[in-house]
């Protein structure tokens, strides 16, 4: 196996800076960068220790995460971020530790606007200050209330700013804006009675809603774990494994090295929250080798990123949004697994078939025997690095809370990848781990594991310390940690800020008057076009069916557009508070709507002109990055596709058994796939033979005509492809003929 296949973590934490934001600070110094340093590793632990051993009330542990998220944001991220702002420029009185002194009072003011609640919830008595219980200030907030409330929102809305750019804060003032100021907006569909400022700082600071409400209590309890989980286990070896397996999969075929792109970015997906960290950490060896063996640059950048981006739609985890839309549901979180495994191989589906059809086209030929791993050496090295992940699975499978399957699957990581019987002191991270398991499974502990659970915990424990491979220092697992709290900084900071407009429109009611603008706009469409084709007597083209359609469109333009730029959990939250109301309105199951709105928030990862992954890929590949883009949405067609068909066909979610039946599912899966193949091989110009251009217009609309779920459009297109599946099969034998 060449080097070009082999994980090396401090180079990739160097090339993922380049191309995360999130991940470059300023230097603090010295004193301060060691202070920062160890405080991200306490804020790791501690939020390991709260998922093993139980989590404070609410407003407790969310205010001691932000006030994490304020200290290491206002001192590591400038106002603005320049060359020169960035850089250490000397102790100073006005810049201890390089940070100016308003950054210093805005993490002091952020610190303790977010602490606030939990030293005034049962009241407080002194400074000159009576402040009441928090149930009878409720509603009525007072003014020290009013000041740390309007504190903590302008405080939130700059971390939000600082991590991830001016997009989501100014989205975000806009809802304010119309909260305060609703009698005066200019349509009348719009206009509400509004509210004062005391009222809606009530709104936005006490728990229940606002920036204290269900978003930021999950990523703080789940999504936050399972971020610094994906950092862990890739660093601690199971990246390394997954690229392996995915070179022993699909490297030996046609077009290898763009295959082994998309089958490790899936592999990886299913660990990794960021899709930034999937297409670096894995198109780092990746991209170079599609370009050595004879694809563009631009295309081989877009293979990575629309193969990484995948990772958010995969479950397990799905970028975190799955425990989130578990949440939202009040559905098993094994429902929302099953439900995305169809839909995220469809868009597997699509990416690989161009892949292999571009090949095809250029004459691109596998990996060489002599460089790929040897089977049997892989998983005698490695087999060790998935005994996380099977225990986290498990862990989450078998019922228990998704914060309790991450801290197994943490500790195990630890204990395979840095404890041994070499290292003494390391041995009382396992001891204390069985100890951890038999007293969950005792009678003393309440709700706790099974027997059996508990003895499979103990078993993979036992041979995650037995395995002979070296194991890495502790300094190893610290700089895993700080990376993972890095990652999880903006994903924390865009979390707290959307909270502010999921408060806003419980408070006004403005994602119902949205849905009634789109389901208007979409009618208004519908109506001008109807006419026009009301002649065919298709039922897909009557008024009804256009209306529900362009609705549809609209939405998932609205989704990609707001989506831009975010982290997959925020943007997330946010679309469902928006455009659930507009979808629901349709009619359609709520499974469906918040799947919806995922999958066409997560495209924009992957389309002009803001797509972060698609520019990581491109500046790998040394491409132009508008046009690895385009590559990247053009790979991305299954994504873009099968929303619509779950929409409109629930029966490929599985879970939803008023609408399931094998036979339905079959016929609509089956045929959503060929039609993504179809369309796969129009976009390559290639099938068994090359495509004129009047045979890619013939396959393309016949893969349209496939995708759409109903029987009737699957005979059309065969009909109607026909020609074109004859002269292949006609020329490819003419081919072979002549090559004999």
């Amino acid at each position: 196996m060449t080097s070009q296949t082999h994980l090396d973590n401090k180079a990739l934490e160097e090339l993922e800076k380049q191309y995360d934001s999130s991940l470059v600070t300023r230097d603090n110094g010295p004193l301060l960068s060691r202070f920062i340093y160890w405080s991200m590793i306490a804020f790791a632990l501690y939020h390991l220790w709260t998922a093993g051993f139980g989590t404070p009330v609410d407003h407790v542990h969310m205010g001691i995460h932000l006030a994490g998220l304020f200290l290491f944001i206002f001192v590591g991220y400038p106002l603005v971020k320049t060359a020169r702002s960035l850089e250490w420029r000397g102790a100073s009185i006005l810049s201890p530790g390089n940070v100016p002194l308003f950054d210093w009072a805005l993490a002091i003011a952020g610190i303790g606007a977010a602490l606030y609640l939990w030293f005034s919830w049962r009241g407080f008595t002194g400074f000159g200050l009576t402040i009441p219980e928090q149930a009878m200030r409720q509603g009525n907030p007072t003014t020290t209330d009013v000041i740390f409330g309007t504190l903590l929102i302008v405080a939130v809305l700059e971390i939000a700013r600082r991590t991830i750019g001016f997009i989501l804060p100014l989205i975000i003032s806009v809802f304010i804006v119309y909260a305060l100021f609703g009698p005066y907006m200019p349509a009348q569909i719009l206009k509400h009675p509004g509210v004062n400022w005391q009222q809606f700082v009530n709104n936005m600071y006490f728990p229940s809603e606002g920036i204290y409400g269900v978003t930021l209590w999950v990523v703080s309890t789940v999504v936050f774990h399972f971020v610094l989980f994906g950092v862990v286990a890739q660093r601690m070896g199971l990246g390394q494994f997954f690229v392996d397996n995915a070179m022993i999969l699909a490297g030996r075929y046609t077009g290898g090295p763009a295959k082994v792109s998309v089958v490790s970015s899936a592999f990886f997906g299913t660990i990794s929250g960021s899709s930034i960290a999937n297409t670096v950490s894995t198109g780092s060896m990746t991209i170079p080798n599609m370009k050595k063996m004879g694809y563009p640059g631009h295309f081989a950048g877009g293979v990575e990123s629309a193969a990484s981006a995948g990772g958010q739609i995969t479950p397990p985890i799905m970028g975190a949004a799955s425990f989130l839309m578990a949440e939202y549901l009040e559905v098993p979180y094994t429902t929302i697994v099953i439900a995305a495994i169809v839909p995220a191989i469809m868009h597997y589906v699509g990416v690989i078939s161009i892949v292999h059809f571009t090949a095809k086209r250029l004459g691109l030929n596998a990996y060489p025997k002599d460089q790929l791993p040897n089977f049997m050496k892989v998983w005698r090295d490695g087999w060790h690095t998935i005994l996380p992940l099977i225990a986290l699975l498990m862990v989450l499978f078998s019922g228990y809370s998704p914060n309790m399957a991450a801290f197994v699957g943490m500790v195990l990581c630890i204990i395979v990848g840095f404890c041994s019987f070499n290292k003494p002191a390391t041995m009382i991270i396992p001891l204390a781990f069985l100890g951890f398991i038999f007293w969950k499974a005792s009678p003393y502990s309440g709700e706790g594991y099974t027997p059996v659970m508990a003895g499979i915990l103990a078993a993979l424990t036992i041979m995650s310390v037995l395995h002979r491979k070296e194991r890495q220092p502790m300094r190893e697992l610290f700089d895993s940690m700080h990376v993972g709290v890095q990652y999880a900084l903006a994903v924390g900071a865009a979390s707290a800020a959307v909270g502010i407009v999921v408060g806003v429109i419980n408070t006004t009611g403005v994602g119902f008057r949205l849905g009634f603008m789109v389901t208007g706009g979409a009618q208004d469409i519908a109506n001008a076009l109807a006419p026009w084709l009301s002649w065919t007597g298709i039922e897909a083209f009557s008024q009804s069916a256009l209306q529900q359609f362009f609705s549809l469109v609209l939405i998932a333009m609205a989704c990609i557009f707001m989506g831009a730029g975010l982290p997959t959990t925020a943007l997330y939250i946010m679309l469902v508070a928006v455009a659930t109301p507009a979808l629901t309105q349709l009619g359609v199951p709520p499974l469906a709507t918040h799947m919806f709105v995922l999958y066409y928030g997560v495209i924009s990862e992957i389309t002009p002109p803001v797509c972060a992954s698609a520019y990581a890929a491109a500046g790998i590949a040394g491409a132009n990055p508008f046009r690895t883009g385009l590559s990247a949405f053009t790979l991305g067609v299954g994504k873009l596709m099968v929303p619509m068909v779950f929409v409109y066909a629930p029966t490929m979610l599985i879970v939803l058994p008023e609408y399931f039946t094998i036979t339905s599912f079959l016929q609509v899966t089956l045929s959503c796939a060929f039609g993504i193949f179809a369309i796969a091989t129009a976009v390559s110009a290639y099938f068994l033979t090359p495509l004129s251009a009047w045979m890619r217009w013939v396959m393309a609309i016949g893969g349209l005509l496939l995708v759409a779920p109903s029987v009737s459009s699957d005979l059309v297109a065969l009909a109607f492809m026909s020609p074109v599946l004859i002269q292949q099969v006609l020329a490819s034998r003419k081919t072979a003929a002549v090559s004999a």
